[in-house]
Parts: structure tokens; sequence; C-alpha cells
């Protein structure tokens, strides 16, 4: 075992190769003890393997990893005893009661019998399940099916928690309040990695590593990698006319890049001002109202926009 002063996770140079398809290509990162880590990503862009190795249940083709102190292609079997996995699908059994999951976790996890009802209370406290322990699992709101599966992953103390997608399909209240459990157990010690599509969520993480194409291509503070966004002169737009706003700025001089942003876009330009001037000339020419056209800080799905695009253009 590493010393607690040891990143709770390391991997260098982390290869995975299915024939010729390189799903994971030279993955180098650290995660410290109690650190809340966002690993983005779009689907098929090697997250989801980069996890399953980190758990041990696939065996790197190359590079190293490291899980609590253990080698992921020597000591598997120790990995999976000090972590913790939570996937997008709720995976428990909805024909048991709340504290029959719990109960039946406590067991495949290994949880010493003397210490099981501790944990099953600490679970039901820590999930704001008290008054819901004897309900059936299926009747459980989706966000209360969330945390019931959260405390199901925890409840053997494991150091290091993986979450996948953990607030998927559960509305946006449920979400905030998942992620308050995310940072009481963070604050407790324990270590999270965390993916996640939903862009207000990466700003909840303490970093952030950005996965495409199999290759790290940010990592990185939340704040920092917004700061560090290669256009920092960005306007929100909205307008009446959404597509024929799109084809109108296409081209224009000053103007780098267009995106939609929900019912209006956000627009990259060169100069704050002159980029203004030139997006309401080239709306006015052709009779599109701009109700709103001001400056604004990039969001996480702004960096997140422009680094894909900046690899796709690297890398066609």
């Amino acid at each position: 075992m590493t010393s607690p002063a040891a990143p709770a996770l390391e991997i260098r140079d982390l290869v995975k190769t299915f024939g010729d398809f390189v799903a994971v290509d030279h993955v180098s990162f650290q995660v410290s003890n109690g650190e809340i880590f966002g690993f983005l990503g779009p689907n098929g862009a090697g997250k989801s393997t980069v996890i399953r190795m980190l758990c041990g249940l696939l065996t790197p083709t190359s590079g190293y990893g490291e899980v609590a102190g253990f080698d992921v292609a020597k000591n598997p079997e120790e990995i999976r005893k000090n972590i913790g996995y939570m996937s997008q699908k709720f995976s428990l059994y909805d024909d048991l009661r709340v504290e029959e999951n719990i109960d039946f976790f406590s067991r495949v996890y290994g949880v010493p019998k003397h210490l099981r009802a501790e944990r099953k209370e600490y679970v039901l406290r820590m999930a704001g399940l008290i008054d819901r322990r004897t309900s059936l699992t299926r009747l459980l709101a989706g966000g209360w099916k969330q945390r019931l599966a959260l405390g199901c992953a925890i409840v053997h103390s494991p150091r290091i928690l993986f979450l996948d997608e953990p607030t998927s399909g559960v509305d946006p209240i449920a979400r905030r309040s998942f992620w308050d459990l995310i940072y009481q157990l963070a604050e407790g010690g324990q270590t999270i990695l965390v993916t996640t599509h939903y862009m207000d969520e990466a700003e909840y993480c303490h970093r952030l590593g950005l996965i495409y194409r199999g290759k790290l291509i940010a990592l990185g503070v939340p704040e920092a990698l917004k700061r560090d966004l290669h256009s920092h002169n960005l306007l929100q737009l909205e307008i009446s006319d959404l597509l024929g706003a799109m084809r109108a700025l296409e081209g224009q001089a000053g103007v780098l890049d267009v995106a939609v942003f929900g019912a209006g876009l956000h627009v990259n330009v060169a100069d704050l001002d002159a980029g203004a001037q030139q997006i309401r000339r080239a709306l006015g020419q052709q009779h599109i109202e701009i109700r709103k056209l001001e400056p604004i800080e990039p969001s996480m799905e702004d960096v997140f926009v422009e680094l894909i695009e900046t690899e796709e253009l690297k890398n066609p």
C-alpha cells in the first residue's frame, strides 16, 4: 500500500487496443486523495475503457496504472476491495426493500458481520432514506434510487469511488442534492472519479480531464480551463432567426466561430467591439432582429466545443 500522501489513483501512458483499434492512447493523470475528478468525453471517446482498466476489469495493453496503491495489471482483486462503483443504469434489485438492498450489498462487498448494522444505518442516514427503509425499491422516485445506489456503492467504506454518469435521467433538483452527497464523501476523505455529460456538473469537480478519440486532450481546474480558452472574446446572441443568423455570420471578417447554445448562439470574435458591429451589420442586411448581443464569460461547454474542434482540425 502507498502512503496517504501518495496519489489515490495514477496512470502513466496507459494504452488499450482491440485488434487494430486504439481505444485508449497513452493516457496519463493522477487523482489526489479526497479529490473529485471529472472525466469527460463524448460517447466512444474511451472513458469507460479507462474506468474498466482502473477497476481491474480490463488488462492494459501497455502503460502503468495504480489504484489505492495496487497495480491494475497485477492486483485486480485487491483493487476491487478498495473501490466502489455506480453505473448510470440503476443496477439494484427492484423487488427488494431499501434496507434489503443494503443488506445484500453488505454481504457482496464482504462487510464483516459485526459492522453490517452500523454501516446500514450510516447509509440510510447519508442517503436520507431512514423513513423509506422498508419501501420497495421499485416505488422510489429516480432521485431516491440514485441515493440508494450510491449508498450501496459505499457500504464497505471504499477509498475510491467510480461514478459513471450517476445523475443521468434525474431531475435538476435531485442532481444538485446528489452532488451535495458527493461533496460530503470527498470531505470525509473519499476519492471520487465521476463521468458526466452535464456541463454544469463539470463545474462542481475539483479538476477535469477531457478525453477524445482515446487521447487526453485537456487536464486542469475548471476555472483554469475556461481562462485558457483560446477565444476569450465571446458574445451571446439571441435573434429572431437562428439558422438565418448562422448563415449570415459564416465567413464574416472577425467572426471566428459560431455555435448553437440553447435558443441562441455563442459567437467567438477577434475583437469584441468590432465583432459586435460586424454582427449587427450582417444581420441587419438580412433583416434578422437582434434581441440580445452581449459579452459573456466562457462556460465549460464552450471549452468542450473548442477543444474538440481544435482536435478535429489537428487530426481530421
